[in-house]
């Protein structure tokens, strides 16, 4: 989506500033510098020399724009215990520039033919409002649904490709339609559900008598342990129970050890 990002640049005086138990004296910086507004709040403060600003607050809480009547401002950031002040001296310049968020190009919108891409953890138009949140470890397909998105992988015990549109494609229904009821609880011998609180996660069916939760596997599910959980293949291409307690796996590991100390 389409926001303003204010620039302004001349003659400036920067005070940061903090509160608190060990309150500090204030930081001041006076040059010809170009001031950069955010629309998530940020300020950044840049002079001639390297790429990181001089003076900074990022996504502040609140930032006042001050205006004295001839061309001056004042910009004040404000974040918890942090305060940043940006001072003009003489007639800075000061414009407004469209911008959007900045990534990968992995579509074209069916809704207005603008750019899709992938930024900060989400698909997002260039051109209009679409935006399709995306899993924290969802890789893009160069495939394309019938709805015109883009597709993208996760793994999830299993891989699953799916829309981007959860609507068109859901990703918590397909893992339900794959590992719902699909092992049993190791206490209660009850089926373990697949469910959602803010993350997918497998729990026993006979809740509240019976507690047992596990966290949802990531990695590819390769068969069922005695104790009735999942084997998940581990980072060294073996496999292991999905409860780091039930020490399958682990023996193995030892006993292999044991016969290359032997060796």
């Amino acid at each position: 989506m389409t926001e303003t990002v204010h620039v302004y640049a001349g003659t400036c005086t920067t005070t940061y500033a903090t509160s608190g138990d060990t309150e500090e004296e204030p930081t001041r910086q006076r040059g010809r510098v170009v001031v950069v507004h955010k629309p998530d709040g940020t300020v950044l403060v840049h002079d001639a020399e390297g790429y990181q600003p001089v003076a900074w607050l990022t996504r502040a809480n609140a930032v006042h724009r001050e205006t004295d009547g001839e061309g001056g401002f004042a910009l004040v950031a404000v974040k918890d215990g942090e305060r940043l002040r940006v001072e003009s001296h003489g007639n800075p310049d000061h414009a407004r520039h469209s911008a959007t968020s900045a990534g990968v190009r992995v579509g074209t919108c069916p809704d207005c033919d603008g750019a899709l891409v992938r930024a900060r953890g989400s698909v997002t138009c260039l051109d209009c409002v679409t935006e399709y949140g995306l899993p924290r470890d969802a890789a893009m397909l160069d495939s394309t649904c019938d709805c015109g998105l883009p597709r993208m992988a996760v793994e999830r015990g299993a891989r699953f490709e799916l829309c981007v549109d959860r609507e068109c494609e859901d990703l918590d229904a397909a893992v339900r339609g794959r590992f719902d009821r699909e092992w049993s609880c190791p206490d209660c011998d009850g089926d373990l559900r697949v469910l959602r609180e803010r993350t997918l996660f497998l729990g026993c069916e006979n809740y509240p008598d019976c507690e047992v939760t596990f966290a949802l596997p990531d990695r590819e599910v390769v068969g069922t342990c005695e104790c009735g959980l999942p084997l998940v293949r581990s980072a060294t291409d073996e496999s292991e129970c999905l409860d780091h307690e039930c020490g399958v796996g682990e023996s193995r590991d030892t006993e292999e050890s044991v016969t290359e100390n032997e060796d």
